[in-house]
């Protein structure tokens, strides 16, 4: 009995269709899910960090008399200055030792958000600070601040942490926080 040509399954259609099954990619996995979320906040996190650098006001080239300073004002400049630091040092070491697993994607999500918390805290700090901040209060942030901020862009450009001059940056960069931690007690 021979079949007709309805009933014979075209060969070169199913071979298609095999075909097409194996190149099909897989259905997405929980860990795929939050691999895709962990690269989309990151690259969220790195437009902020670049809208913050450039929305940083210009240094003022003409220097003015500084109005003098009481007691009060000195002790609540203090206060704001330290509470930043606060947040920023919780802010940088919570976004630099997050660990979201092996996953190339997420460990990248992680860096990006360990660079927007050293960049965006030494913006932070510098944005705090005032004419009544004590001056050895000041130094030490500032000092802090634009060693943050040259951290973040060699780790931007992916300069390893182990490079001598990020190291010493690493370095002075703790030194400062740890004289800002003395002085605010």
């Amino acid at each position: 009995m021979r079949a007709t040509q309805d009933s014979t399954p075209d060969v070169e259609a199913v071979h298609d269709m095999n075909t097409l099954n194996a190149i099909r990619p897989a259905p997405p996995t929980q860990s795929h899910r939050v691999s895709t979320a962990a690269l989309v906040i990151a690259v969220i996190a790195l437009g902020v960090a670049t809208w913050m650098l450039a929305q940083a006001p210009a240094e003022p080239s003409v220097t003015m008399a500084e109005p003098a300073v009481n007691a009060q004002q000195s002790d609540a400049a203090k206060g704001r200055v330290c509470g930043a630091f606060d947040i920023v040092r919780k802010a940088v070491s919570k976004q630099t030792n997050t660990d979201l697993g092996r996953d190339p994607t997420a460990m990248e999500a992680v860096a990006a958000n360990a660079r927007l918390a050293t960049l965006g805290g030494g913006d932070y700090l510098l944005s705090r600070l005032d004419p009544a901040t004590p001056p050895e209060l000041a130094d030490a942030v500032r000092a802090l601040a634009n060693n943050f901020q040259d951290i973040g862009m060699n780790q931007l450009v992916g300069v390893p942490n182990t490079d001598p001059a990020v190291a010493a940056l690493l370095g002075q960069a703790q030194a400062a926080s740890d004289h800002i931690a003395l002085v605010c007690r």
